[in-house]
């Protein structure tokens, strides 16, 4: 349970508000617009023209890199980024391997079963068969190199969980400025009598107030529970093991009222009545972007709330990698 309660990402809890960020480019090479030459074979640089430009595509890149890891939000979003892909790759191995394994242990009971009956067939032990061979040990299987590897992306995946839990650890401090934010507009707008002001910033509609403090308030919320369960996990809050797991679960659920609050709200922006339209296509790219990460974020929530879980592990890391890939390119151009 302390897994599911690691996957709320601060960022989707702050407010709406975010600077337009351009998309990151692919990354591929860019493509000549010159003819090809007729030369069949490409001369290749000078390995001491290689060796001088590393140093510079290596100081952009932690530069860029640097700059992404200077803020909380930016930590966060690389760990969100690097925890789900690793817990992604780790399940995967995993299956795969033990679809290997399980192909193979079939293979050998069939072998042994066509053997002559009174053949007598005998396992040794990894530490018997290094005796045997002088103490050469066997190359392993790849289904077993596998194995290991995806056992370090979940150790992996977990440390990075637990990370970011406790940088979250603080987000109540941003809400309560939030609040704040909110309390103050709504009084302003109620009291505000000046015509220019009202045209210049129009006073919200009672029901976009009201979802306004039903978002903080569900935030507070699962964040509060979150808090409570992860420091008595470490002994520091006194909650028993039942309490804390029944916290972990409302804190998902909670959660997932506010993203299907998110839902609805992008959804009346694009189709309600009244929607007025996209004016320029970053607008367009943003409003999908959000759309996006909250239908990932949808299921995850659903199925961490749950008594017994919903989907495989697999889904969930190839769900949350969704908003992971999303808000990285845009931190890593905005580092451009």
């Amino acid at each position: 349970m302390a897994d599911s309660a690691a996957t709320i990402p601060s960022p989707e809890v702050e407010a709406p508000v975010a600077a337009p960020i351009a998309d990151l480019p692919s990354g591929e090479p860019i493509p000549s617009s010159t003819p090809p030459s007729k030369t069949p074979k490409r001369q290749p640089l000078p390995l001491g023209a290689l060796l001088a430009a590393m140093p510079s595509n290596v100081d952009s890149f932690l530069t860029r890199l640097d700059k992404c890891l200077s803020t909380p939000s930016g930590i966060d979003t690389v760990m969100l980024f690097l925890c789900y892909s690793s817990k992604l790759g780790s399940s995967v191995l995993s299956s795969l391997s033990q679809s290997a394994l399980r192909r193979s242990a079939r293979e050998w009971i069939a072998l042994i079963a066509s053997l002559p009956r009174g053949t007598t067939v005998v396992f040794s032990s990894p530490a018997a068969a290094a005796a045997a061979t002088g103490g050469k040990t066997t190359i392993p299987t790849a289904a077993a190199l596998a194995l290991v590897l995806s056992k370090r992306l979940s150790s992996l995946s977990s440390l990075l969980s637990e990370a970011r839990m406790i940088l979250r650890l603080w987000a109540l401090l941003g809400m309560y400025f939030w609040a704040r934010g909110l309390i103050r507009r709504t009084f302003s707008s109620s009291s505000t009598t000046d015509e220019k002001s009202a045209a210049a910033a129009p006073r919200p509609s009672k029901v976009e107030t009201f979802i306004e403090y039903l978002r903080l308030t569900l935030c507070i919320t699962f964040q509060s529970l979150e808090n409570g369960a992860y420091l008595s996990s470490r002994g520091i809050m006194s909650w028993t093991p039942a309490q804390i797991g029944q916290a972990y679960k409302w804190s998902a659920r909670f959660w997932a009222a506010y993203v299907g609050i998110e839902i609805g709200r992008l959804a009346a922006e694009r189709f309600g009545p009244a929607a007025k339209g996209f004016k320029t296509q970053q607008e367009k790219s943003e409003w999908t972007k959000k759309t996006v990460r909250q239908l990932a974020w949808a299921p995850l929530t659903l199925h961490w709330g749950s008594n017994k879980g919903l989907v495989s592990e697999t889904t969930v890391g190839l769900l949350a990698s969704i908003p992971g890939v999303i808000q990285l390119r845009d931190l890593w151009a905005s580092t451009a």
